[in-house]
């Protein structure tokens, strides 16, 4: 990939990643739920599953999802059925301080953390069908096409280190602001309504779009 067409990539990846979406929603509420430094493993999820929807598009199986109706509305009922279970699942979370995020006892695990992040962008097919409108923008067809989609892979993964790390830090701030169970408790209603209308905005998503 030429400098200059992977400028280009850089400035768009560093717009997807800034844009709000269900993993902006997924970073800042595992930065409330959990802190900083256990939170920012959802954003370790949230990169391997935009890895995975760059292999989806690379392998050809993005393209099968945008034209075959039945293959893209089993992944788009499936995402929007995991947004609304992570928004129900938030809204009914423990109204627990910041101070309990790093006791042993936290029932959420970091693999755990990783495995929702993962899904959260691994199942939605709005993302592949992004991807395959901006991916091949930035293609050189007479070379080598895997190199090419490493270099877009990593660099969609740095942009999202970064801006998903400072939602995590922003929301872990704001938790530690908090002191009393009213305010955590309110606050983790507001990322559990986030994450239930992710999942309605995905489920008008349409193929055509």
């Amino acid at each position: 990939m030429e400098f200059a067409t992977w400028l280009t990539l850089f400035a768009a990846c560093w717009a997807i990643s800034l844009s709000p979406g269900a993993g902006a929603v997924a970073a800042m509420s595992a930065g409330l739920s959990h802190g900083f430094r256990r939170g920012y493993f959802m954003t370790f999820g949230l990169i391997l599953g935009i890895l995975t929807q760059v292999l989806f598009v690379s392998a050809g199986l993005g393209a099968l999802i945008a034209a075959s109706e039945t293959a893209f509305a089993f992944i788009k009922w499936a995402g929007v059925a995991y947004l609304v279970w992570l928004g129900v699942q938030q809204w009914r979370a423990p109204a627990k301080p910041l101070a309990a995020a790093g006791d042993p006892g936290v029932p959420v695990t970091r693999r755990q953390l990783v495995l929702r992040g993962w899904g959260v962008n691994a199942v939605n097919p709005k993302g592949t069908v992004f991807l395959l409108a901006v991916v091949p923008q930035f293609l050189d067809l007479s070379a080598p096409l895997a190199p090419q989609y490493l270099v877009i892979g990593a660099t969609l993964s740095f942009t999202d280190l970064v801006v998903m790390g400072g939602y995590t830090a922003l929301a872990s701030r704001v938790l530690a602001a908090l002191k009393s169970a009213h305010h955590i408790k309110l606050m983790n209603r507001v990322f559990g309504s986030l994450f239930v209308a992710a999942g309605v905005l995905l489920a008008s998503f349409k193929r055509h779009a």
